[in-house]
């Protein structure tokens, strides 16, 4: 039994806002005690191999991915499921949707929960807006700040914005109405007002498209896909929005300047011809067209991503963002594989990642998706303090707000909850390097004594450490030294062996040379 120290308690405000200075010296009991596995019980919905879908602790749609410093910050339509007085989930028919959620990545396989925007409604930024979905962000530094906005859409009725000093948030409502309404010139004939995209153009202009939606008898040529400039303020309109002709259109905009090249990319729509368009194309598909000038003309140029359905045995609407990320094109879209593994084939999604294939011109090609998803970008590091809520995978635990200041917003940092015995997170490919670490400190809350295991490569491995965290009302700091160091790079599973152990943080310490 190794020495205790007293662990060093702090307010639970304070630590997570950053001000606490370091973690506090404390060597609790450490074991190796072998794990029954009988008594484990939890699903998983995605082993730390598997990439796709990116977050498995709650749903997300309509992604969009904005790159900003050294990350892609994920934003997705807020998929609340809806359970009915029989305890069955509802059919997802997105009328209850006012949250945004928000993830971030420098590796896209480890991801940061960052929370759900509270965007629309009574309790949301813009109380003007009854919903909010598929988002999509950017940023530009404005007299010498870097500012964020945020676009949404209020059901299919017009499009708002929100505005931040940070990539997650707060969030605040600048114009208190929308950007686009059907009193926007020209927008009076869009039959859905959503799904925006926007793009900053080289120069540091930025164009917004919009628009959706089949007028009758209009299926091969609805006409109502739009783009509008915006002014330097990104909340306002250069002009008067102007009509892209798109073939076969459904929803979905998407924007990528490729070169020299302006790809707008959308959905088509699900009364295209079984044999596929005259342009090669089938329903529910990401195609695209090309143009020389952000405002067009658009020509038809080809397809990106078949409908999830192709993929993944479940279909449903299509939505996608395509990204460039250290030099590589990437595509992100959604498919509810985990509203079919629960059982509940309601239509609820989750946000997945794929690289995009490029042709011989640099433009997209025909991708697949997959749940192998992209290969880790770089390793993990552990000798740094990381947020809990940085994972791949998950199964019998949930992730939650830390902070109580940040209930009204939604988003800020995350922490994760054990639910059940035996839950545990997953961060895939963490470098230990050769020498390793020798010590681990925990940052945690828990009503009762609680123990963590320190598990390699295998959530029901035998442990490599077993961490006994006296019982702590408020957030406490613990540091461990460990039996036997950690070397190389593995899977790092942290597994909780009772429900109701909060984890704010972790950081691993090198063997001392």
């Amino acid at each position: 039994m190794l020495k205790k120290c007293a662990a060093a308690l702090m307010a639970l405000l304070l630590m997570l806002a950053g001000l606490a200075a370091s973690w506090a010296e404390d060597a609790a009991p450490v074991s190796q005690d072998p794990v029954n596995k009988e008594e484990i019980t939890v699903k998983s919905f995605k082993p730390l191999s598997q990439h796709n879908p990116v977050m498995v602790q709650r749903f997300g749609a309509d992604p969009w991915a904005m790159v900003y410093d050294g990350r892609v910050y994920l934003y997705m339509t807020g998929d609340e499921p809806v359970i009915g007085k029989d305890g069955k989930p509802a059919v997802n028919n997105y009328g209850n949707i006012t949250t945004l959620r928000i993830l971030s990545s420098d590796d896209l396989v480890n991801w940061t929960d960052h929370g759900s925007v509270k965007a629309t409604g009574l309790l949301g930024a813009a109380r003007w807006a009854a919903n909010s979905w598929a988002p999509c962000a950017a940023w530009k530094n404005i007299n010498g700040q870097d500012k964020f906005f945020l676009y949404f859409a209020n059901s299919g009725g017009g499009i708002g914005v929100l505005t931040a000093d940070s990539p997650t948030g707060p969030f605040t409502d600048p114009l208190f109405g929308p950007l686009i309404s059907r009193n926007t010139p020209t927008c009076d004939t869009v039959t859905w007002l959503f799904d925006p995209a926007v793009l900053m153009d080289d120069d540091g202009s930025a164009y917004l498209y919009f628009g959706g939606g089949i007028p009758d008898g209009m299926a091969a040529a609805p006409g109502t896909a739009r783009v509008v400039k915006l002014r330097d303020n990104m909340i306002s309109l250069d002009g008067d929005p102007i009509v892209i002709d798109a073939p076969w259109l459904f929803e979905d905009s998407g924007i990528n300047k490729m070169g020299d090249t302006y790809v707008y990319s959308y959905c088509s729509n699900f009364n295209v011809p079984g044999a596929g368009s005259e342009q090669g194309f089938f329903s529910g598909e990401i195609v695209y067209m090309t143009s020389d000038s952000p405002f067009g003309p658009f020509q038809y140029a080809g397809r990106a991503l078949k409908n999830p359905g192709s993929y993944f045995g479940v279909g449903g609407n299509n939505h996608h963002c395509m990204f460039r990320f250290q030099d590589e094109w990437y595509i992100t879209y959604h498919a509810a594989t985990v509203d079919r593994d629960l059982g509940w084939n309601a239509g609820y999604r989750s946000t997945f990642v794929d690289r995009l294939e490029l042709n011989d011109q640099g433009l997209p090609a025909l991708s697949r998706g997959t749940l192998t998803g992209v290969s880790q970008l770089l390793p993990f590091s552990p000798y740094r303090e990381v947020n809990a809520a940085t994972l791949c995978s998950l199964a019998g635990v949930d992730t939650q707000l830390a902070r109580a200041e940040d209930s009204r917003a939604g988003s800020g940092p995350m922490a994760v909850r054990s639910v059940e015995k035996g839950g545990w997170i997953g961060i895939a490919g963490v470098d230990f390097g050769e020498e390793g670490a020798a010590e681990v400190a925990l940052r945690w809350q828990s009503a009762q004594d609680a123990r963590v295991a320190l598990v390699l490569d295998d959530p029901f491995g035998n442990p490599a450490a077993v961490l006994d965290l006296a019982a702590a009302g408020e957030a406490a700091e613990q540091r461990c030294p460990l039996p036997e160091a950690i070397t190389g790079v593995h899977d790092l599973y942290f597994r909780f062996e009772q429900p109701e152990t909060v984890l704010y943080a972790w950081e691993f310490f090198r063997v001392a040379k």
